[in-house]
């Protein structure tokens, strides 16, 4: 292709992604009875922009979600469920380690349509890695926890080769895995850069977002359930951190900070709340825009607990988050939010590259793409 057809692609990708959170962004449509995975249908009977449901054929609830591309995209989940589609959802191939039947698969972090690593979370030896080469054909397991004391929540990627995992306090801090070869071995760093935990105070492996990267050094890890909801913050690949309290009230095991999204070195998203049905979760959003440093709640934040947040590639400040009650949209960097969307998801994921490569996952099998109106609605 010419440098003026890609630059072409590249203006159209953008104009599209920007259209969709426009009209996402519009007042809804009064229908009746509307679908409660979707937003309002059009007059003529297609979709507007929302979630597209797409036919996993399992129940296995998938908290773990790494989207490639509109094409393809990773999920992994409970009962050692992993899946894998390159046809935007249409089918879906079970590629799950055979030998992973009773885990809990909670991340996963995929670097193509071939290559992933998937995290089991849970006491002891039931936190493992596996990785992949040739799109889970076959697997191999990397690393097994053999510490009874550590239980691994969450790993992130910097690029192909350097990545992180994080476990709850050992004796008081968080522990921190490294990979330098794609996630084929992994190191426990030290521990002297860490800050002190507050008592009570974990992860949570909600959505696979409570570790996340940007850049080639920067990463930023969620607590709960201690006094205050923190976000702590290290530039140096997880070998020193600082702690930063959210603004997202904690002070119970179930509340906290769950989820992170970066758009770049400075600006950030947390959600969380309550994850307790009926309970409520006042100031379940805050924004920073010095890398971590200071957190100020949103004006206007998500009515729920939310799990899982994301930002719309090449839109200045228009992100997504998600939870069991709906998913909400903010057009200014996480200030204020509107719901869009009364489906039940736990984490969101939008591939890096243009497309329009968002995808949503949880519950019940539940796998959904961001569609701009051109496919019929699908119905849960």
């Amino acid at each position: 292709m010419t440098s003026m057809g890609k630059t072409r692609r590249m203006v159209s990708a953008v104009v599209c992604a920007v259209a969709v959170a426009a009209v996402l962004a519009a007042p809804a449509r009064a229908t009746p009875a509307p679908a409660p995975a979707s937003v309002p249908a059009a007059d003529d009977g297609r979709a507007g922009p929302g979630w597209s449901l797409k036919e996993t054929g399992t129940d296995a609830r998938f908290r773990g979600l790494a989207a490639v591309s509109r094409s393809t995209a990773w999920v992994a989940g409970s009962r050692g469920t992993v899946l894998r589609t390159a046809d935007g959802g249409r089918t879906w191939r079970d590629v799950s380690p055979p030998e992973a039947r009773g885990l809990e698969f909670r991340d996963i972090e995929a670097f193509d349509g071939s290559r992933a690593v998937v995290l089991a979370i849970g006491e002891g030896e039931a936190s493992r890695v596996y990785r992949t080469a040739d799109g889970g054909n076959t697997w191999t397991e990397t690393f097994r926890n053999t510490d009874p004391r550590a239980f691994y929540d969450c790993v992130a990627f910097f690029d192909r080769r350097n990545g992180l995992a994080m476990s709850d306090p050992v004796d008081g801090k968080y522990r921190i895995l490294s990979t330098r070869d794609g996630g084929r071995s992994w190191q426990v760093l030290p521990t002297a850069g860490m800050p002190e935990a507050q008592p009570g105070e974990a992860g949570f492996a909600a959505s696979g977002q409570c570790l996340v990267t940007s850049g080639a050094k920067d990463v930023w890890l969620a607590t709960g359930g201690g006094a205050t909801g923190r976000v702590l913050h290290s530039a140096d690949r997880g070998v020193t951190w600082t702690a930063a309290e959210s603004g997202i009230p904690a002070g119970d095991p179930a509340r906290g900070v769950f989820a992170l999204a970066f758009r770049d070195r400075a600006h950030g998203i947390a959600v969380g709340g309550d994850y307790r049905t009926g309970q409520p979760s006042p100031r379940a959003a805050s924004v920073t825009r010095d890398g971590g440093r200071t957190w100020q709640g949103s004006a206007q934040p998500p009515p729920a607990y939310r799990s899982g947040v994301a930002w719309l590639p090449h839109t200045p400040a228009t992100a997504l988050a998600v939870g069991p009650t709906g998913t909400d949209l903010t057009l200014n960097g996480g200030r204020t939010w509107r719901t869009v969307d009364t489906g039940s998801y736990d984490t969101v994921d939008c591939a890096p590259g243009f497309g329009l490569g968002c995808w949503a996952s949880g519950e019940k099998g539940r796998v959904a793409r961001l569609e701009a109106g051109t496919e019929p609605r699908d119905r849960p």
